[in-house]
């Protein structure tokens, strides 16, 4: 049977005990560790592989001695509890030995968990778990988390009370990190608000978000997005000192000021733009870019884009023989000049 869905994360959260096995596959296979993390912890518990209760089976040798998932989910060990027999990275070449595994499987063996790399919809070994009668199977695709798997792992680390606007900059975490990555957030924040009543604000969600290369830039951006024109040189400076590419200034340049220029053109102006931004702006970014696009019109900030773009043509230019990184210093100054017009 093929899960998707709500159904898919419903058996995530609540394993059935009762079913014979489950194909977890996709082409991301931090993914899918994750979620093969996340139901056989739910199957046998955290204590599991210590008890002897988790049999872990690399393809590779499923295909030297085929009798090896078959004797694993038979097998009874020493602690009582339920028993999972883990097949890692197979592929359309176990499909029988694994079938055969199913069709002798009965209450109380192990239950089988096989992961696998992306299959395709004619893959043999996916359409057994699609058309066996008690096994399901489930892709793992990329898609950013949804509202109900956010507030599902919320929950699990401890956090029930979250206003709205904290909600929103989690889901915007959640589509820039990888699942691992975002765990690690919300036990981070967990952490942060253990034997705090108070509901988690975005401010504390800023606070415990991983710090990225947008983070080392917002310095620089918002020097020149406020016109303080004096403070570019040394920023420059120590940013061509830390190694990063002018070419990567600029670019990060451009998506700041487009966020601008979204803020200042919306209707309803920045203040309504900024509720309707996507991914949302939170936390103090949030009320600092708003700021700044209070002080730009959406014409001067069509006309800073322009200058970006010339800038970042002369740095490709073939003829161009100055300094990249002095090439993107004078735009930025230039910036500067033109956020303290009026």
């Amino acid at each position: 049977m093929k899960l998707t869905g709500r159904d898919a994360q419903a058996f995530f959260r609540k394993p059935d005990p009762s079913r014979a096995g489950v194909l977890l596959f996709g082409e991301d296979a931090m993914r899918v560790a994750h979620r093969r993390q996340e139901v056989i912890g739910a199957l046998v518990g955290p204590e599991g592989e210590a008890e002897m209760r988790l049999t872990r089976i690399p393809a590779s040798e499923l295909r030297r001695d085929s009798a090896m998932l078959l004797d694993a989910i038979k097998s009874q060990g020493f602690f009582p509890g339920p028993r999972v027999a883990f097949v890692e990275d197979a592929t359309d070449g176990l499909t029988d030995v694994i079938k055969t595994a199913l069709d002798e499987w009965r209450e109380g063996d192990a239950q089988i968990i096989v992961t696998a790399g992306q299959l395709a919809a004619k893959s043999k070994l996916r359409k057994l778990f699609e058309g066996f009668h008690n096994a399901f199977s489930i892709g793992i695709y990329s898609d950013p988390p949804g509202r109900d798997e956010i507030e599902a792992a919320l929950r699990k680390a401890g956090l029930e009370q979250v206003d709205r606007a904290a909600f929103e900059a989690l889901e915007g975490l959640a589509r820039a990190l990888d699942p691992g990555d975002f765990r690690q957030v919300l036990e981070k924040v967990a952490l942060y608000k253990l034997d705090d009543p108070e509901p988690l604000t975005p401010d504390e969600v800023a606070l415990c978000a991983p710090a990225s290369i947008e983070a080392e830039l917002d310095d620089i951006l918002n020097v020149v997005a406020e016109g303080r024109s004096a403070e570019i040189g040394p920023l420059v400076q120590r940013l061509e000192g830390q190694g990063v590419n002018p070419v990567t200034l600029l670019i990060m340049a451009m998506r700041h000021f487009r966020v601008l220029y979204a803020l200042a053109s919306a209707q309803g102006g920045p203040q309504a733009g900024v509720q309707r931004l996507r991914p949302p702006l939170f936390g103090p970014r949030r009320d600092r870019m708003l700021r700044q696009a209070q002080n730009w019109s959406a014409d001067r900030l069509e006309a800073a884009l322009g200058m970006l773009m010339d800038t970042d043509l002369s740095i490709r230019s073939a003829g161009q023989r100055a300094p990249a990184m002095a090439l993107v210093e004078r735009g930025f100054v230039r910036l500067a000049w033109l956020s303290n017009r009026r």
